[in-house]
């Protein structure tokens, strides 16, 4: 069993930043993806970022391409998100996710999860 502990998140402005972190359990290498996830009240779940964490290579929603940056620290078990340029429609609960199952990093289906960090973006 893998634990995820995000933190990070907060208040702020349009237009301003905040980098997520996400802690692990396990080296990030041991797992074959990371992502983040976010989800809004009313909404459904929206996968913001993975990254395949053998080859590095990154895949954004088009909602947050250019704006935001997913990356991992092996040594460190962690994966953070970088998000600038914020608006309030990324206002959100913000959530760790580690190993995909089935169809590779692209795959909604994680099989560990974090508890969720939340987001606030303000006008």
């Amino acid at each position: 069993q893998v634990q995820l502990v995000e933190f990070g998140g907060g208040s702020v402005q349009a237009g301003g930043s905040l980098r997520l972190s996400c802690a692990a359990s396990e080296y990030t290498y041991n797992l074959n993806c990371m992502a983040w996830f976010r989800q809004a009240p009313g909404k459904e779940r929206e996968k913001v970022a993975f990254i395949d964490t053998r080859s590095g290579g990154t895949t954004y929603a088009d909602s947050v391409k250019g704006r935001f940056t997913i990356s991992q620290e092996n040594v460190r078990k962690m994966a953070y998100l970088q998000m600038n340029s914020l608006k309030r429609e990324d206002t959100a609960r913000y959530y760790c996710a580690a190993e995909a199952v089935g169809g590779g990093c692209s795959s909604d289906e994680y099989r560990y999860w974090g508890q969720g960090t939340q987001v606030t973006v303000s006008s």
